[in-house]
């Protein structure tokens, strides 16, 4: 189960990645919509970052009751 949150969390990034191309592609037509995309992209990183630190708390934590 570890190994599919492992490949989830890396769809974080690429959202991100999609968000800035978007807002980059938008900038000169609909400028407000590229802030947008630019504040998401920055949310989802946070989310990326909150999650792997999350997800290595609780594996530490799991392989500690094990030993």
């Amino acid at each position: 189960m570890n190994r599919i949150w492992k490949f989830f969390q890396y769809g974080y990034l690429m959202v991100a990645f999609i968000c800035v191309v978007e807002a980059i592609v938008r900038w000169n037509t609909e400028r407000t919509r590229s802030y947008f995309f630019l504040g998401f992209a920055i949310f989802i990183t946070l989310v990326f970052f909150f999650k792997r630190r999350f997800r290595k708390k609780v594996q530490d934590r799991n392989n500690q009751n094990k030993q």
